[in-house]
């Protein structure tokens, strides 16, 4: 019988940490929330820490910290705040995995830590891998430590390539749903509101990762995390659209042959193979019944109607920090989009111009990272700023 594994949750009250804490309530045989950390919903990481009695919770809001301290009062569970305390609570010698669910760059050093301890990361945050790719994976391979991936997406491949050889890999395939604004003529994408790009067809995420998949962004940032997930060039990562969402990805083999995995859109699937990998664990929820689905569609996705992730690909094909420039812009553009300051086409607008103002150098160490994040926010905030002007 397997052992009981401790779990450290980074980002607890997100779509994915939520998700997370139902897959170690089904089996709490194998798995204990060690940790919880959140950025503000202090009340949410109070009332998980309640029910799942973890050693100690984390608040990014330092101000919150009191309310949090007051809520737990006497449950002797115990309490940090900051980003530092964040930071560190990935580093926890005793914890077997480390879920990383914080959205943005924000998550970058707790993974980064949890590495440099030889943890294994299941990683659901994109940002980590599209503005450090390169050294969040040389990390990874100095400390023996080992990267699970919990998109649907990247966790489809994974699990194709089980039992394969690297050399076999003809090609990646990562499908897309196509988001909101699949259907909607490229010439309206400029009055869409927030509330309709939050609207997602087929998957409950966050707003943040919402709004990417409305601009497939999304996409761009899972391409850019698959070539370094899977030590694959961009030029062997294909896109394609299918709005069922029931083929999570593929891979095709020098042999022709192509593998896929298939599942109901359910998060929780991939981050049960994740926690539970390499052993499979039972789902409490229904199958997918492929008489339900009778027809499943595949098209080429409009990089004129969604140029973002076109973008991503010219991004990592520059390399160097043209990634977390991207990274860095996509964050303060999709902010002002869902402020109403920007329309839903200037994403692209913010994000281009943000890689035509900043030039792109090369990455030695993770202070390189930290730089270009900086200069591309500050730039990204800046382009923000002048539309506003501009159209006052």
């Amino acid at each position: 019988m397997a052992t009981q594994q401790d779990i450290t949750i980074l980002g607890s009250t997100g779509s994915i940490g939520t998700q997370t804490l139902d897959v170690i309530e089904s089996h709490p045989e194998r798995f204990r929330a060690r940790i919880l950390t959140a950025g503000r919903n202090w009340q949410l990481l109070a009332e998980q820490a309640l029910r799942h009695h973890p050693d100690f919770v984390v608040i990014g809001d330092e101000t919150a910290l009191p309310s949090l301290r007051e809520a737990l009062r006497g449950s002797g569970i115990g309490t940090a705040a900051g980003a530092e305390a964040i930071a560190e609570a990935a580093r926890h010698l005793d914890n077997d995995i480390v879920v990383g669910a914080m959205v943005g760059y924000s998550g970058l050093a707790p993974v980064l830590n949890a590495l440099e301890r030889g943890k294994t990361v299941a990683l659901a945050n994109k940002e980590t891998l599209v503005a450090a790719g390169e050294i969040v994976t040389a990390t990874a391979r100095r400390n023996n430590a080992r990267i699970l991936p919990v998109d649907s997406e990247h966790s489809a491949i994974f699990q194709c390539l089980q039992g394969e050889r690297h050399e076999d890999i003809r090609k990646l395939i990562l499908t897309a749903s196509g988001g909101p604004f699949r259907t909607i003529p490229r010439e309206e994408l400029s009055t869409v509101t927030p509330a309709q790009a939050l609207k997602h067809p087929n998957w409950d995420m966050g707003a943040k990762v919402t709004i990417d998949s409305a601009s497939m962004m999304n996409k761009g940032f899972e391409m850019i995390e698959a070539r370094w997930l899977f030590d694959i060039q961009p030029t062997n990562i294909d896109i394609l659209v299918h709005p069922e969402s029931v083929v999570h990805s593929l891979v095709e083999f020098i042999d022709g042959s192509v593998k896929a995995q298939l599942a109901d859109p359910d998060m929780r699937m991939p981050i049960r193979y994740a926690l539970g990998y390499p052993e499979r664990l039972p789902a409490p929820q229904h199958h997918l019944s492929l008489a339900d689905h009778a027809n499943l569609s595949f098209f080429l996705p409009d990089m004129e109607k969604f140029p973002l992730l076109r973008l991503a690909f010219d991004a990592i094909g520059t390399g160097g920090t043209a990634p977390t420039l991207l990274n860095a812009a996509n964050e303060v553009a999709v902010k002002a989009f869902l402020q109403e300051r920007i329309p839903f086409t200037d994403l692209y607008t913010v994000a281009d111009r943000t890689l035509q103002a900043i030039p792109i150098t090369g990455i030695n160490s993770l202070d390189d990272i930290a730089e270009a994040h900086r200069l591309g926010t500050e730039a990204a905030i800046g382009i923000v700023d002048s539309m506003n002007i501009h159209t006052a």
